[in-house]
């Protein structure tokens, strides 16, 4: 009898688990974390959406906090969003406090100190709307461009109109500047002139593949119609004339899945997973996963992984489901491919067996 309790807590207090041939590890708690970037082999830079900054020594488990001067807003599902790291830059999406309760995703840059961040606003989407819903925000980096996603705020058609950002893929230059062959300066005269492409919701996902160099998204559905799918220069995703396959909450009908001169995403949920961040993987660690989508959610708690070069035939993998929780975000370490995810409330470790 006094073996098994002292195996019962053992197996109680342990912070790692077992799915398969794969190893979970508990690295260390956080409060609400939403972004993460390496920013060199053994840290971490991490969001908390409440409003800090840390660096976490992935092999001591050192947390510092870093000060911070943004003039962020933590209403509803706003706060701190996305982290990204390039070259001794920091950059940062966020819901920007612009008064009377109106807030914007932001996006802010800063050279990367340990002690404090001085943050420089590069882009602001318009109008500000007094709405806790639907921020987006991902942030990824090709070439010279800084690729981010706008959530539509809960305001359906905003999605559709590209005199406004909500809603939309933003392209500008790692200094906030504007390229000079975004759509509207090659037939879109009535689009601002940072949206690349329209018709999104609330697109949590956000990454470039090491393989083929394109930028790839995921993005919240209603009741339903969650999808994966490629950006595409100029082009609209479609919501809210499509409903990509769900339903308004009160469960009417939007529109139809997908219909000629949309985008077309490359896979779809019904009903909805909460599809968060995503990424192509690329690393030794699970090398036959190379080149495949990794799709973390939420509400499905699941980590899923898709073949997806032959788009007439996506193959879907589950691969944990009810394991570490709802998973916000997903980094893959840039030397040994272990994955590092983001729950709730902790800093995650997956490995092999």
């Amino acid at each position: 009898m006094k073996k098994f309790f002292y195996s019962f807590i053992i197996i109680f207090f342990s912070s790692i688990s077992y799915s398969e041939n794969y190893k979970f590890t508990k690295i260390i708690s956080l409060n609400e974390p939403w972004g993460s970037s390496f920013i060199n082999k053994n840290e971490l830079i991490i969001t908390e959406k409440s409003g800090k900054i840390k660096i976490v020594n992935i092999n001591s488990k050192k947390i510092s906090e870093v000060n911070h001067n943004l003039n962020y807003l933590s209403v509803g599902q706003g706060g701190l969003l996305d982290i990204l790291y390039k070259d001794n830059f920091i950059w940062i999406s966020y819901s920007e406090d612009r008064g009377d309760w109106k807030t914007s995703t932001s996006i802010a840059k800063a050279k990367l100190d340990k002690n404090e961040l001085n943050f420089k606003n590069i882009f602001q989407a318009q109008p500000p709307i007094d709405s806790g819903y639907h921020f987006g925000s991902r942030l990824a980096i090709k070439d010279n461009y800084l690729f981010a996603s706008a959530g539509e705020r809960g305001q359906g058609m905003i999605a559709q109109d590209p005199t406004k950002h909500p809603g939309s893929i933003i392209r500008i230059h790692l200094d906030g500047s504007i390229p000079k062959d975004n759509p509207k300066f090659e037939g879109k005269e009535n689009w601002l002139p940072e949206i690349y492409q329209i018709g999104v919701r609330n697109p949590q996902g956000l990454t470039i593949s090491g393989y083929d160099q394109k930028i790839y998204i995921s993005n919240h559905g209603a009741r339903g119609g969650d999808w994966f799918g490629e950006v595409k220069k100029g082009e609209n995703y479609g919501w809210k004339i499509l409903g990509w396959g769900g339903k308004n909450y009160s469960g009417t009908n939007i529109g139809p899945k997908w219909k000629p001169g949309f985008t077309k995403a490359i896979q779809y949920w019904v009903p909805s997973i909460a599809t968060s961040a995503i990424t192509i993987y690329k690393g030794k660690e699970f090398k036959d996963w190379n080149g495949h989508a990794l799709i973390t959610s939420l509400k499905d708690k699941s980590l899923r992984k898709l073949i997806f070069n032959d788009r007439s035939n996506v193959i879907e993998n589950l691969i944990f489901k009810d394991k570490i929780g709802r998973i916000r975000d997903i980094q893959i370490h840039p030397y040994n491919g272990k994955i590092f995810f983001l729950s709730e409330d902790y800093l995650w470790l997956m490995e092999n067996d």
